[in-house]
């Protein structure tokens, strides 16, 4: 192969094959369409692409008229990461519940019954499940959306998500490999990187990662982390030895390897998306998303910079064209899915969201809490956003007509003792409800709740992230999660609705 990248229409459509870029709003546009008819591999949907369920099987039958079974991929989670529910929460219940009821059926039945959901609506990849094993509470990242800090109930439960989501047509992507659990920073920020030696990783990270390869899962997605004594100074998404070595030598996975959003600051921040785009294809990776945020300008800038890569001999035409072979075995094997799922009786939707609803309440931990509380005063703390979770409503307030009192935790000090007052003064003579989420990573959410106790001894805490810190006196729930189904099964217990 020769010529300049912008001359040469072969090396053009190699790095096209591996693409799977995102584009704005509800509708496709035109230079999205063009694309898909030269070979484009797909598109990554993110919550601004979504508006209702029907607008977006008529976004991806619109992409499907334009190209052969692309990849249409979408990080759906369930529990606090959705992006099919961002304006109402996740009918399912996230990792963290699913963990502590350790119940592998009922993980399988919920992962089926999202993947059916996806499948609906036309979409064939999604870009979980999380198999993290959270073993630092601090976490900043992962927390609920891991099974759990416990690598063999982490790596059944992975094995369960695959099997449920593969059972209903949709191509499973387990992540982040090899393994983001044991970090204390954010990969959307700055390279992460893993706690302990490459021993330490083999035991308690990559066994989850293990169980969903035996489990068939089509695809793995490594984060963008720095593991000692195996990437050096790269991340995994760079590193040669994590991916080629490490994913395909030592763990023998033989399907796609798909990147977490070349965006993220982690690789994205030293030489720019493109660069980050060439680095990641010649480690290994095999298709490549580039971020919720970039544009059409960034995908053709991504494409160029590949195709001069191999015009360089920076970056061998074989491993493109490797790449390219990949994605396409799993663009055949998405449409015999879809033929197959296509065939089988449809799911109930009705039956679904009880499912979620089910498992949320199996999930529901309870101390301290004798009988329900009646006309209460809810109190949300907030906490900072977090760039994967995103702005999802949370909370008890769809069972309270929105009737709850929300409080900046970020404020200062005296803007919080001016807050406690003034919930104090609301909550004379009546019962006190504080919502805290990942009460353990913030201070302030802390002292506000011991502030509130102190005052007012028969406060109820519910906690809708990790049950970490527990307050020493006071009722106590425990829902293991922010989505729907954790804050209706929350207010069951309290009485605020029916059961």
């Amino acid at each position: 192969m020769s010529g300049g990248a912008a001359t040469d229409p072969s090396l053009a459509r190699l790095a096209e094959a591996i693409l799977v870029p995102p584009f704005p709003g509800t509708t496709v546009p035109g230079w999205l369409l063009a694309a898909l008819d030269r070979g484009l591999a797909g598109v990554t949907l993110f919550g601004p692409n979504v508006a209702d369920p029907g607008q977006v099987a008529t976004l991806t039958a619109r992409l499907r008229d334009s190209a052969d079974e692309p990849v249409i991929a979408i990080d759906e989670e369930g529990g606090d990461v959705t992006r099919m529910a961002h304006r109402t929460g996740s009918p399912y219940p996230g990792n963290a519940a699913l963990g502590a009821v350790d119940d592998t059926g009922l993980t399988t039945e919920i992962y089926r019954a999202l993947g059916s959901d996806l499948a609906t609506v036309g979409i064939n990849v999604n870009l979980a499940p999380s198999v993290d094993v959270n073993s630092a509470a601090d976490n900043p990242v992962i927390g609920t959306r891991s099974f759990g800090a416990d690598t063999d109930l982490v790596a059944r439960h992975a094995a369960a998500a695959v099997t449920g989501l593969q059972s209903a047509g949709i191509a499973a992507c387990a992540k982040h490999f090899p393994g983001h659990g044991s970090t204390h920073d954010d990969s959307h920020h700055m390279i992460a990187v893993v706690d302990g030696d490459l021993e330490q990783l083999r035991r308690r990270d990559l066994p989850p990662f293990a169980a969903a390869i035996a489990a068939g899962v089509r695809a793995v997605m490594p984060g963008h982390l720095r593991v000692p004594g195996l990437t050096g100074g790269l991340p995994a998404t760079w590193s040669a030895a994590a991916m080629t070595g490490l994913l395909r030598g030592e763990l023998g996975f033989t399907g796609v390897i798909i990147t977490d959003a070349l965006e993220m600051r982690a690789v994205s921040e030293p030489h720019g998306v493109p660069e980050a785009a060439v680095r990641t294809v010649a480690a290994g990776a095999d298709l490549l998303c580039l971020g919720r945020d970039q544009d059409e300008q960034m995908y053709l800038a991504a494409r160029a910079a590949i195709a001069a890569a191999v015009t360089a001999g920076r970056l061998p035409a074989e491993r493109l064209e490797e790449a390219g072979s990949r994605v396409s075995w799993l663009r055949s094997w998405l449409a015999r899915a879809r033929d197959t799922a296509a065939q089988a009786p449809s799911a109930d939707s009705a039956g679904a969201g009880q499912a979620g609803l089910t498992a949320a309440r199996r999930a529901l931990r309870v101390f301290g809490l004798s009988h329900p509380v009646a006309d209460p005063v809810v109190v949300e703390l907030r906490p900072l956003g977090n760039i994967a979770v995103g702005a999802v409503p949370w909370g008890l307030g769809p069972w309270l007509n929105g009737n709850v009192q929300r409080l900046d935790t970020g404020q200062d000090e005296a803007g919080r003792a001016g807050a406690i007052s003034g919930v104090l003064a609301m909550a004379a003579g009546r019962p006190l409800v504080v919502v805290v989420r990942d009460a353990h990573r913030h201070p302030a959410a802390r002292a506000v709740t011991t502030a509130l106790l102190a005052a007012h001894p028969d406060t109820v805490v519910v906690e809708m992230g990790l049950p970490v810190w527990r307050p020493t006196s006071g009722a106590y729930v425990a829902t293991y999660g922010a989505a729907r189904p954790n804050g209706r099964a929350a207010a069951e217990v309290l009485g605020l609705v029916p059961a």
